[in-house]
């Protein structure tokens, strides 16, 4: 009975291990569900939740154009006023367009997937080997990602992408989507797929497209904006449409004889309507797309207000247009000019070519931005520099013949540009008549490493490396652009303070939102001191003075404008491709610039009066017609002292012709250097005697001036001249 009564109890029932793995991980389980469902809640608010369905690919989206203004609210130019878009079957295209546009984009197009996992293997190794850009989008990610999102560079941003191109391959064919593509990618300006693009540039339909034609237009969805033919550098479309014809040749869409065919070619190019202003236009067109991107310029409908006078403008152009036509004789076929407002760094004119629509000149090219040499337009800042270190504007130079040795280099002989000497030259005179030899002994002693850290701070970046220059460098030997020079020069207009360039003065979303807003300062004080009020005071005090340029330009040169007082430099290179004239009140500053865009060297051009400066004169006498003169004013830094004319110094006791002559504070001559003068006097004596020149010899008063770079110079002796160098240094 009793093993019955244990048969019978219930034996309790055990619970699964898996159960009892549960009940023991329970929190750790809760945790994961939890992080779980968190994760797919963000995926779909984060990613999928506002994911646009791919069929949107077969219809079109609306866009509403960019309008840049004036400072006046007068319209330049929409951008992108009409979507110029016309469809156009796969069948309809030609075959370069297509095999234009694989080859340079997805050359693996009809082999891979939505993505194409070598060419993203090859991007990173050439990013992070090469240190070279190179894109891993297919085109299925391009039409993706122009069409259906935004333009924003993330990580986010990128998944959508991936996701989307995966679910575009699901649904449409190779053949379609690359249909889809070329109706809708940009290619800049209006025109929005192959067909609108190639009746905007060739005024043709996309069907009569050549060889060449189709490798341009397949070359700039890329970058429509950088490579635009109609753009600020044309020039790069040609060298795209080169790349696009190599990618052809590479894959064997052609052959060697269509490639060299092709390159041969000659494009022209449809002529652009319905702008004003075109360089400054597509100059902020650039400028705004570099800021927002393109998709927002050209679809989301900015109004741009910018800092231009289309009343200056129309006039600068028609100047710099008028006066090129009468520089013909002169192998001058080319102008550029820019009028800003130093003060606030406002650009008020720029005009980037005589003609721009005049293609066979190569007017679209904006000169305003191309590097070129500056002539001796650059020498005011390497007399900054002087001023800087101590040198005054009577610094005596001994402006004699000389070479300049370098180490494993050919001997530096500079020369005048009237091929004469004129003896001992005070840096007022120096400067004011463009004198070469004391502009270059003024670098030796400041240094090119110094000239290059004040222009860099003055705004001119483009010259870098200091071993790349010599001491040719304050006659021009470095390249700089045009809105580099006027922002340097606007330092000196506003005593010592840099105030950048600025062009876009509002930019308002179509909602009325505004993005930017420029309030131009109330004074240049509130810029950067980057000179000495004193250096920049003194400096515009020489480009002013009429009477210190007597000597190269007369009297009455294209640099005076009647009572008006205006600081002014030209420039020309020694090779006359160059010429330049650059001048500024306190309120206005003008640059020109005269030339081939070719570089085939001017003719007759010797002093810079015969080529920019009539065009300089004629606008800046414009600017300043009525208007009030504007001296610099003078700083509590500069005082006013005697010299003497010949030798700048202080004058002797038994006196001397004098002038007037502004200092630093700290720099002026403060005495009378007796015994020095006398022992020039007894060598030079010594020296008359050896010569056989006897005659009254005890009554003879001559002078001996050193230089700063030891050079000597006789400049009152019966025969002046140069006397032995005692600077061991100066002709290693």
């Amino acid at each position: 009975m009793l093993s019955y009564a244990l048969m019978k109890r219930k034996t309790p029932k055990r619970k699964p291990r898996f159960l009892k793995k549960i009940a023991k991980n329970k929190t750790r389980i809760f945790i994961l569900l939890t992080i779980a469902i968190v994760s797919l809640l963000a995926i779909y608010f984060f990613i999928l939740k506002d994911l646009p369905s791919p069929t949107r690919l077969t219809y079109q989206n609306a866009s509403f154009s960019t309008q840049i203004f004036d400072r006046n609210e007068n319209l330049l130019y929409s951008v992108y006023a009409d979507k110029n878009q016309a469809f156009i079957p796969l069948s309809s295209i030609p075959e370069n367009v297509k095999e234009a546009t694989i080859a340079i984009e997805d050359k693996d197009f009809y082999k891979h997937g939505a993505i194409d996992i070598r060419a993203i293997v090859r991007s990173i190794i050439s990013i992070a080997f090469r240190n070279e850009l190179q894109g891993g989008s297919t085109i299925t990610q391009q039409l993706v990602k122009n069409s259906l999102l935004t333009p924003e560079r993330t990580i986010l941003r990128k998944i959508k992408e991936v996701i989307l191109s995966f679910a575009t391959e699901a649904l449409y064919s190779k053949d379609k989507i690359l249909e889809m593509y070329l109706n809708q990618v940009p290619y800049g300006g209006t025109a929005w797929g192959i067909e609108a693009a190639s009746r905007t540039y060739f005024g043709k339909s996309a069907k009569d497209l050549s060889l060449a034609q189709s490798a341009l237009l397949a070359g700039l969805p890329e970058s429509p904006t950088t490579y635009s033919p109609f753009g600020t550098h044309p020039e790069l479309a040609i060298r795209r449409q080169k790349e696009v014809l190599s990618a052809m040749l590479k894959l064997k869409y052609i052959s060697q004889k269509e490639y060299d065919t092709a390159l041969k070619e000659p494009i022209e190019f449809k002529k652009v309507e319905g702008i004003r202003a075109p360089h400054f236009s597509l100059y902020i067109k650039d400028l705004l797309i570099k800021k927002y991107g393109e998709r927002t310029v050209e679809q989301e409908g900015l109004k741009v207000i910018t800092s231009l006078d289309i009343d200056l403008q129309d006039f600068v152009q028609q100047a710099v247009a008028s006066e090129v036509a009468k520089l013909e004789r002169f192998n001058v076929g080319n102008a550029a000019a820019l009028l800003t407002k130093p003060n606030t760094g406002e650009i008020l004119a720029m005009v980037g070519s005589k003609d721009y629509f005049d293609t066979e000149a190569d007017g679209n090219v904006n000169v305003t931005l191309a590097l070129r040499q500056p002539g001796s337009s650059i020498k005011p800042i390497n007399y900054a520099v002087g001023l800087m270190n101590g040198y005054t504007a009577a610094t005596p130079f001994a402006d004699k013949q000389i070479c300049f040795k370098t180490p494993g280099q050919k001997d530096y002989c500079p020369v005048n540009y009237d091929g004469k000497w004129h003896g001992a030259v005070q840096m007022r005179f120096a400067l004011g008549n463009s004198i070469n030899i004391p502009a270059v002994k003024m670098l030796k002693l400041n240094g090119v490493e110094e000239m290059i850290a004040t222009s860099s701070s003055m705004g001119i970046t483009t010259f870098t490396d200091p071993d790349r220059y010599g001491l040719s460098l304050t006659l021009g030997g470095g390249e700089v652009t045009m809105l580099q020079m006027v922002e340097a020069y606007a330092v000196f207009a506003n005593g010592g303070y840099r105030i950048p360039l600025h062009t876009i003065l509002k930019v308002v979303d179509r909602n009325g939102k505004i993005l930017e807003q420029y309030n131009p300062p109330p004074s240049p004080i509130f810029g950067k001191k980057v000179l000495p009020e004193g250096v920049a005071f003194i400096i515009s005090d020489i480009l002013a003075d009429n009477n210190a340029r007597l000597g190269a330009f007369g009297s009455n040169s294209a640099l005076r404008i009647a009572d008006q007082t205006v600081s002014v430099k030209t420039g020309t290179t020694d090779d006359l491709r160059d010429n330049w004239t650059i001048g500024y009140t306190p309120s206005f500053l003008a640059s020109v610039w005269v030339g081939n865009n070719d570089n085939q060297p001017m003719s007759r051009l010797s002093s810079g009066v015969t080529g920019a400066a009539p065009i300089w004169n004629v606008i800046m006498s414009h600017v300043l017609e009525d208007k009030v003169p504007e001296p610099m004013q003078r700083p509590s830094s500069i005082i006013q002292k005697r010299v003497c004319s010949l030798s700048g110094l202080l004058p002797p006791p038994d006196g001397c012709e004098t002038r007037f002559e502004y200092f630093i504070k700290g720099t002026e001559p403060t005495k009378f250097e007796e015994v020095k003068q006398k022992a020039f006097i007894d060598k030079t004596t010594q020296d008359l005697a050896k010569d056989g020149q006897t005659d009254n010899i005890e009554e003879k008063e001559v002078l001996i001036l050193t230089d700063p770079t030891g050079d000597r110079y006789c400049v009152s002796c019966p025969h002046p001249g140069s006397t032995e160098n005692t600077n061991s240094n100066q002709n290693p």
